[in-house]
């Protein structure tokens, strides 16, 4: 639901009726990111995606109740071709509209905050959608275990959203393919781009979560992402590449009027004298969980 956040605001401030919609229950669906949500407005416009797009055929079509519903969707062995997954299945998804839901889940959302939301079940209608009362033992439990969850009961609904962090990389080749990988070994989400303008894209949604990295020989197009990055709220920013490159990166954001570069690691990652590209990755990202922790714990 973080990912369609901004989304969602945008069209609650343009007045634009939309819907929320996520997966509660699922079979078939073994990569099921569960922090996971589309936006639907009217006329079949989606932001976001569902099970790589195998339910959001389905979704647009529904008669969604003013507080909202539960669906009991199922796609074909075509359906989870066409989305790449293995074989079809079916899901439970919660359907609400965006305008009866806690007004101040949003700024939440935006935030990267765990919240926790408890819906009241009527059948597989929803009476109401309120954020969780912070004296609710079992909630607090389920927001303690540190992962996004789901309890379904026939009178209830809990959903406890916990962030992800991001990884956003500028670069490709091997080193930023190994990055990728161990990156989603360690559960985050990695978006990354060889194009600057759409690097510099990646790094502006970063929060105090998330981790951008920048490689490349190219000085101007390495320092265009390296300065915005800069402007993001990432908790980590690290930068590959030689002494020399470091200093040509800095000087070319100095000339610019970007003089406080204290925010890079640059050479990025912890000196384990890394020589492949897996012991690169090992290296950076080391550097990158600790401190994203220690910035965790200091607040």
């Amino acid at each position: 639901m973080y990912s369609v956040a901004l989304s969602v605001v945008s069209c609650l401030r343009a007045d634009t009726e939309v819907q929320v919609a996520w997966v509660v229950e699922a079979e078939g669906l073994p990569d099921l990111d569960a922090t996971d949500a589309v936006a639907i407005t009217p006329g079949g416009g989606r932001m976001g995606s569902l099970a790589s797009g195998a339910l959001d055929g389905q979704l647009v079509s529904l008669a969604v109740p003013e507080t909202g519903r539960l669906f009991r969707l199922e796609f074909s062995d075509t359906d989870a071709l066409i989305a790449g997954l293995p074989a079809g299945g079916r899901a439970t998804v919660a359907v609400v509209p965006a305008a009866s839901m806690p007004e101040a889940i949003w700024a939440l959302l935006l935030e990267r905050q765990t919240i926790a939301l408890v819906a009241d079940l009527d059948g597989d209608d929803i009476v109401s959608i309120r954020l969780a009362n912070s004296d609710d033992d079992h909630v607090a439990e389920l927001v303690e275990s540190g992962s996004t969850v789901n309890e379904l009961t026939p009178a209830h609904l809990i959903t406890v959203l916990v962030p992800v962090p991001r990884l956003a990389v500028f670069g490709g080749g091997p080193n930023a393919q190994s990055l990728d990988d161990t990156a989603r070994l360690l559960g985050w989400h990695v978006s990354r781009s060889t194009d600057p303008d759409t690097a510099m894209g990646l790094m502006a949604g970063l929060s105090p979560l998330d981790a951008a990295i920048v490689m490349g020989h190219d000085v101007e197009a390495s320092s265009r992402v390296l300065g915005a990055a800069l402007e993001s709220r990432a908790g980590y920013i690290g930068a590959l590449g030689s002494m020399k490159m470091q200093q040509n990166r800095a000087d070319w954001l100095a000339y610019r009027g970007v003089t406080d570069i204290s925010r890079v690691h640059g050479p990025a990652g912890f000196d384990i004298g890394a020589r492949s590209p897996a012991e690169i990755a090992l290296s950076v990202l080391a550097e990158a969980v600790g401190e994203l922790n220690r910035s965790e714990s200091a607040d």
